[in-house]
């Protein structure tokens, strides 16, 4: 045989134990590593992989010292496993090395998730063309190819994130297989199968309507009424919101017996088929992909003009009936408008998105992504992807801690759907990549001053350029607010006006501002101040000398009055994107009543935009003016009192609100008192307290990093500490890291001790759920050292209670037990409860590691009645689930299930999900032992479920005790 014959019996197998044959007999694939590795390449079959890359998918930062040669050796095994023939030094065929890294050679038909796209492409094809039979039993095929979570029981960063990936898809297109089945009338069961679907996952809407629609189509409609009040119920009491509108809407529909829930597709049934299941039901398969997003901020009113640039917009819109771009071709649709600072690119981006939002019925995002912004620091695309996950309404916990595996469930989310994607002030084509959508359903529009020539060659970008407007444009956007009798009376002035605002549309709209508040002074003399108005100012836009607009923005900065110009100027020191009403009265030393009418004169004169009620912004050229001004005529003692207060309204306010997410929290420190006048954030419970978190995310981090870089220190570690409970609840832990090392910075260059004791703990706690542990001990061992330095005894106390946590994810009870004791004595010595009850449970904890079961008793009750006593709920939870685990070493089974049910109460109630699920993988164990596998089952499913939601490695030990003890006569429905 010759060429790659020999390589056409080879088949592999990702979707559930990585398993490959040769013809009929399967191959020893070798030790775990090296399967890795083909893991790894058979994720990028048919690509180069550099070496560099390689060793970054297989290990990542744990990498060894020697990854490059061992890459080597695990290549080499390979090569003998699946080219046995192959002679010594022969080249390979299958598994090569070029220029570009190893390249594995499969070809179709070879890998079973390429077949299972294949499938995917082929029943969506079907669909959109009316064969829903087709759709379906492709659909049906698919899902066949699953045998289990993607490589089951393995583990490195590229797997665990296409790990999270393929989950979702996989549930993604159980529901469309759902849906068609529903479609064609082929429900047999499909009740019983929704149902279980719903327990397993029960915050994902789109399952929910399935069960509801099922019923109804089963004649049950009054048991479709109750399962949207299940739903309803089950979203509010986890997390606190409604169902989506769509929900409500097929709710509605259900009650009013719309004749259209029952309608059967016929042989055309292409567009009967998506209307049938109301609002693409099954499609939107997540109670993120049920929300509608609609992020696009307010079009300016009376836009003119830009007729060639919205015909081109137009021109690269998918025709009707079709998925992708113009041609119909199914590409994924990047739309780049670039031009200079000043152009109007978002203002044009922004009034295009709202013509045509029509045809993007799943929603649109919307993100400034600071590309220019006068402080230099441009968005990060881990921020941008947050950011639109909680627009998607994605829980936290659910959100994977790396970029990779949230790039993957963004781009799931949005599979299926027609979405539009503006991407505003985009800094080059790295920051732009994550953010792009995959699905040829959606469209992506960009704005930026640069070229995106990398978008242009690699992804297929379609430039719009945006040239300065001419000059009958720039007459119609004056005429629209000055009125067009004005204009034609003073044709001379209108053009050396045109002329002063270099036909920039931001330049010009601030001119006709002034103009049509003052209708009874000429043109003439306008053009006159404008002329004379820029003095030797410096350009703004980056080189272009024909756009002087600094002239324009000196001369309308003049026309305000003082206390205004002196709120403008102010305005400039603040870091941005946005401020709210409150810090502008903070920065400005004003009461809030006294800002208000200042801040309508600045937006009246566009030197502001109200973005949404309360908040405020510029555009980066006016912050720059803004700031420019600040420093030349403010003095520099003004200017550092504003900062000053402008740091105390967010230290104290996040101080407020991290009480009201954390009330239990006993690390306390002492705030720099603020500086009068204080116009800090008051908050009436929880969900107030984490909106505004949510509001501030941004500015809070570039108001630490302003507090680093002017070295007003001590509010840069205080204002990290402050953001913990918020950072950690809702998994920014990336940014904890980042804001730590800031305040460490911050605390050490302070010299404060204290300071950089409690960054420290902070730090630690970070990496901890990075699973970074040696990073972990490291910044453990500096706290306790300060703490023992300080003479602080609650501080070590909670050093050695992290240390036992340490000690518990590495195995090492009897190191953890010891720290566990000192902890108690720190605790019990300073009066300090319901720390001693936390370091008493885990006495009790690793005592029965250890196998002193009767001790652990003994300490675990006593930690519990010390919480009931100080009213500390959520650490009660973790005293009954060490209470269920004693209990259950001693074979007191009834006592230890009544235990873990007490804490998966509180655990449900306080809405800690990972927790929920260990508790529930416990008691699955104990009903085993006990002799109800039934129960067993249940538990353990629930709590699979739960983990891979979570994207925790632990779901893979759960679903192997599921499939260690199969139930007879009932196939497993829950996602893997």
């Amino acid at each position: 045989m010759t060429g790659q014959e020999p390589f056409t019996a080879l088949r592999f197998q990702l979707l559930g134990p990585l398993r490959a044959w040769c013809g009929e007999t399967e191959l020893d694939l070798g030790q775990m590593q090296q399967r890795v590795v083909l893991a790894v390449l058979l994720l990028h079959a048919d690509s180069a992989v550099g070496r560099d890359r390689l060793v970054d998918a297989v290990w990542g930062r744990a990498a060894p010292a020697r990854a490059a040669n061992l890459l080597q050796r695990h290549v080499s095994g390979l090569r003998r496993v699946l080219e046995p023939d192959r002679t010594p030094r022969a080249p390979s065929g299958l598994l090569a090395w070029t220029d570009a890294g190893y390249l594995l050679t499969l070809g179709s038909g070879r890998l079973d998730v390429r077949v299972f796209d294949q499938l995917i492409d082929t029943a969506h094809a079907a669909r959109a063309r009316g064969d829903l039979h087709t759709a379906a039993e492709s659909l049906h095929t698919a899902l066949r190819l699953w045998h289990g979570r993607v490589c089951e029981g393995m583990a490195s960063p590229l797997l665990d994130a296409e790990r999270d990936r393929l989950a979702e898809r996989r549930l993604s297109v159980l529901e469309e297989r759902i849906e068609a089945d529903l479609l064609l009338g082929d429900d047999f069961d499909l009740v019983g199968e929704v149902r279980q679907l719903t327990v397993d996952h029960p915050l994902r809407e789109g399952l929910h309507g399935l069960l509801m629609l099922a019923l109804h189509r089963s004649g049950r409609q009054a048991e479709a009424l109750a399962a949207y009040r299940q739903a309803r119920r089950r979203l509010r009491d986890e997390l606190g919101i409604e169902p989506g509108q769509r929900l409500q809407r097929l709710h509605a529909k259900i009650l009013a017996g719309d004749p259209d829930l029952d309608a059967r597709p016929d042989k055309d049934a292409n567009v009967r088929a998506r209307d049938v299941v109301t609002d693409r039901t099954a499609a939107d398969a997540d109670p993120t992909t049920m929300v509608t997003p609609a992020q696009l901020p307010h079009p300016v009113a009376g836009f003119v003009g830009r007729h060639e640039a919205l015909g081109q917009l137009d021109s690269l819109l998918p025709r009707t009936g079709t998925g992708g771009g113009g041609s119909g071709s199914g590409a994924v649709v990047i739309t780049a408008i670039r031009g200079t600072a000043g152009v109007g690119k978002t203002t044009l981006a922004v009034h295009w998105a709202h013509r045509v939002r029509d045809r993007f019925p799943d929603g649109q995002l919307y993100v400034n992504l600071r590309g220019f912004d006068p402080s230099g620091r441009a968005m990060r695309p881990a921020e941008a992807i947050r950011g639109f996950l909680d627009a998607l309404d994605v829980p936290p916990k659910r959100i994977p801690i790396d970029l990779q595996g949230q790039v993957g469930l963004y781009r799931s989310l949005l599979a299926n759907r027609r979405m539009l994607v503006v991407l505003d002030n985009a800094q080059d084509a790295d920051q732009v990549r994550p953010l792009l959508p995959g699905s040829p359903d959606c469209f992506s529009v960009i704005t930026s001053r640069n070229r995106l020539t990398g978008l242009l060659i690699t992804d297929g970008a379609q430039p719009v350029a945006l040239d300065l407007m001419s000059g009958a444009e720039a007459a119609d956007v004056l005429g629209r607010r000055i009125g067009p009798d004005r204009l034609a009376a003073e044709p001379g002035a209108l053009r050396d006006i045109i002329s002063s605002c270099a036909r920039l549309p931001l330049a010009l709209a601030i001119v006709a501002a002034h103009a049509a508040t003052q209708p009874q002074q000429p043109l003439a003399a306008l053009a006159k101040e404008l002329r004379v108005s820029g003095g030797a100012l410096d350009l703004l836009d980056g080189g272009d000398e024909s756009t002087d607009v600094r002239k324009v923005f000196s001369w309308s900065y003049q026309r305000l009055t003082k206390p205004a110009a002196r709120l403008f100027r102010m305005l400039g020191l603040h870091p941005g994107p946005d401020i709210s009403a409150s810090a502008v009265a903070g920065l400005a030393g004003l009461p809030p009543g006294g800002v208000r009418p200042l801040l309508t004169e600045l937006t009246n004169s566009h030197l502001l935009t109200e973005t949404m009620t309360g908040r405020y912004a510029f555009h980066d050229l006016l912050r720059v003016y803004a700031g420019e001004l600040a420093l030349a005529h403010e003095a520099p003692a003004d200017r550092q009192s504003a900062v000053h207060r402008m740091l105390d309204h967010y230290l104290h306010s996040a101080y407020n609100a991290g009480l009201h997410l954390n009330p239990h929290r006993d690390d306390p420190i002492t705030l720099t008192p603020p500086q009068p006048p204080f116009t800090g954030e008051e908050f009436t419970g929880h969900d107030e307290a984490l909106s505004w978190f949510l509001g501030e995310h941004a500015v809070l981090l570039a108001v630490q990093q302003q507090a680093l870089s002017g070295r007003l220190d001590t509010h840069a570690w205080q204002l990290a500490w402050t953001l913990r409970p918020y950072l950690d609840r809702h998994g920014h832990w990336h940014d904890s890291v980042t804001l730590y090392r800031r305040a460490l910075e911050a605390a050490r260059r302070e010299g404060s001790t204290h300071g950089q004791a409690v960054t420290h703990g902070c730090l630690a706690y970070a990496y901890m759920r990075l699973s970074r542990y040696e990073d972990v001990a490291t910044h453990m061992r500096q706290a306790l050292d300060l703490f023992e330095a300080l003479g602080d005894p609650l501080g070590q106390a909670h050093a050695h209670r992290t240390f036992t946590w340490l000690g518990d994810q590495k195995g090492q009870y009897v190191e953890a037990l010891d720290h566990a004791w000192k902890a108690v004595a720190l605790f019990e010595a300073a009066g300090h409860r319901t720390g001693q009850a936390r370091a008493l449970n885990a006495v009790g904890w690793f005592c029965s590691q250890l196998g002193r079961h009767e001790e652990a008793l003994a300490h675990c009750e006593w930690a519990l009645r010390l919480l009931e006593q100080a009213g500390d709920r959520f650490d009660q939870a973790d005293a009954w689930d060490s209470l269920g685990h004693v209990h259950q070493r001693l074979h007191q089974y009834e006592q230890a299930a009544g235990s873990y049910r007490q804490a998966l109460a509180i655990y449900r109630e306080i809405g800690d999900r990972y927790n929920e699920a260990d508790t529930l993988s416990s008691l699955g164990d104990l009903h085993q032992a006990a002799g109800d596998p039934g129960s067993a089952r249940a538990a353990w499913q629930r709590a699979a479920v739960l983990l891979e939601e979570l994207g925790h490695r632990k779901a893979a030990e759960v679903r192997a005790r599921l499939r260690a003890d199969p139930e007879p006569n009932r196939q497993e429905t829950g996602g893997t």
